[in-house]
């Protein structure tokens, strides 16, 4: 009943859009954003919509390469390796009419550093961020920082004045459930403006004709209506219908199908993105488990026996209809940092994985609950029971609890789960992201998406060290050292790099983002 009043649901909103003008570009993809607020999450398609309304310093174009947004210059200070001078953009207004100034990236950056920011890792080498004047601020960080802006790029600023009147200064805790005036409003100086917004339903957004790109971008789009819908089945027949526009998260068993119907296309590019588990070996003892008293996922040798029963290339092949590349890193090919040996690395071996768990004193097997979400990831829930199956074989029962990602994401971050899927793309383009969030031990302002309970100090400073290490060389041997550890303690196990497929109506031009975040401001309607 559930599930038809869903696909009901949905049904009827986009049926009520089908009058709208060329000009309306009506988007649909699985899952929403989890909340407007700038800082709250760092999670792919909350980036996606919150970048059609707020904007950074940097964006990076759909090659990957940066492109000024809010900031038109950036470089080292000459006078001090320890700071990063940013030029502003000029004549910029918010959508309420407020002048954007240094003021607002002070404020926003002061922000992104709180408790409850998700955003936090991306600049805790940052010690201060001063405005010189209004359009001149300089980021001072804890020993030089090479990469620094390319962690910028998700890092959307706020007006200072609007988020102090609306009593929304503090980052919302979206794990606590937590509800702020910045979750569902927003003002931005991004090319397109809120208007509705219906959480889980409908978000509609129309052109900022005072854009300070307008003549800079196509901006053919001018209005967005952008509805999520789970179901897959009704995903597809929105587009086929002509309801839709513009679909992300294409389903795998559905692209010839929309491929030669007329007036449709796919298009394809691989994504910046792992999806893999992750398993807490930190515990003494974990509850989702029948073994009393210990905690089988401690055990390296378990982890590897995990690993190995895992057959990817039956999951790249009946599960993902090939759209998928078998992975033995939690790294993307796009990462500095990512080895073809170490990628190439997860093998399937039964025998051997019944030895290990022999070995370890799990001949017998152990049973376990793996959370899984069910519209984060393609076919997310669909590859969780494959891998279901597959760990029975070595004697691992797992109990499979799959939820949307609003409930899913938050058991791990809190510490909640013992087995767990998770993807992790890289807007950096580097691995000390990765090792932020997944690899330092879990503190304040890092490692809050590690999961798995592993704490090193020798390598959580050596990933500390990288964000000032200008010996480019030595930061790379460094890097590989780290990835040398994650290998060999598998703290993870990977299971593929997805591929991205786009579907949309041949009016409808845009070349696919391996960072799977559409810019309208880039559409053109044909």
């Amino acid at each position: 009943m559930r599930l038809t009043t869903t696909v009901l649901t949905a049904a009827m909103l986009l049926s009520s859009t089908t009058l709208a003008s060329a000009e309306t570009l009506r988007w649909a993809r699985a899952g929403d954003a989890l909340t407007l607020d700038p800082h709250a999450q760092n999670e792919g398609p909350t980036h996606t919509v919150r970048h059609q309304i707020y904007e950074p310093l940097i964006i990076r174009d759909v090659t990957g390469a940066f492109e000024p947004a809010l900031a038109t210059e950036w470089a080292p200070s000459e006078a001090d390796p320890n700071v990063w001078v940013f030029t502003l953009r000029e004549g910029v207004k918010f959508h309420d009419g407020a002048d954007f100034t240094a003021e607002d990236v002070v404020f926003s950056f002061e922000r992104a550093k709180q408790p409850n920011s998700d955003m936090k890792e991306l600049i805790g080498s940052i010690t201060e961020v001063r405005a010189v004047d209004d359009y001149t601020i300089e980021m001072v960080t804890d020993g030089p920082n090479p990469i620094l802006p390319s962690n910028l790029t998700n890092l959307f600023i706020m007006d200072k004045g609007w988020t102090e009147a609306n009593d929304t200064v503090n980052v919302q805790d979206f794990e606590g459930g937590e509800l702020t005036f910045a979750t569902t409003n927003t003002n931005g100086t991004g090319p397109y403006v809120l208007q509705s917004r219906e959480a889980d339903v409908r978000t509609v957004m129309t052109r900022n004709d005072d854009y300070w790109g307008i003549d800079q971008f196509p901006m053919q789009v001018t209005e967005i209506i952008y509805t999520p819908i789970q179901n897959a089945a009704t995903r597809v027949a929105a587009l086929l219908s002509g309801e839709v526009d513009f679909l992300q998260d294409m389903p795998v068993q559905d692209l010839d199908r929309v491929n030669s119907a007329d007036g449709l296309s796919v298009k394809k590019a691989p994504q910046n993105r792992v999806i893999f588990f992750g398993m807490n070996q930190g515990a003494d003892d974990i509850e989702a488990d029948n073994v009393d008293g210990k905690n089988p996922l401690a055990d390296v040798r378990v982890r590897k026996a995990m690993s190995m029963a895992i057959n990817r290339d039956a999951i790249q092949q009946v599960v993902m209809r090939g759209q998928s590349e078998p992975a033995g890193m939690i790294a993307p090919p796009f990462v500095n940092g990512w080895n073809s040996e170490m990628d190439s690395s997860s093998v399937t071996d039964l025998d051997q994985a019944k030895s290990l768990m022999a070995e370890a004193g799990y001949g017998d097997g152990f049973s376990l609950q793996l959370d899984c979400p069910n519209d984060r990831y393609i076919n997310d829930e669909a590859i969780c029971q494959a891998a279901v199956g597959m760990l029975a074989q070595i004697g691992v029962t797992v109990n499979l609890d799959a939820k949307p990602k609003a409930q899913h994401f938050p058991l791990i971050t809190d510490g909640k789960t013992d087995f767990y899927m998770l993807g992790w793309g890289v807007p950096t383009y580097d691995s000390e992201y990765i090792f932020n969030f997944l690899v330092h031990g879990r503190e304040s302002d890092i490692g809050t998406w590690n999961g798995t309970g592993f704490d090193d100090d020798d390598l959580d400073a050596k990933i500390r060290s990288l964000a000032s290490n200008t010996d480019l060389a030595a930061r790379d041997a460094a890097i590989a050292e780290i990835w040398s550890v994650v290998q060999d303690q598998q703290l993870y196990i990977p299971i593929h790099h997805q591929v991205l497929n786009w579907g949309m109506a041949d009016k409808v031009g845009i070349e696919v983002d391996p960072e799977d975040q559409p810019k309208v401001k880039y559409f053109t309607i044909n």
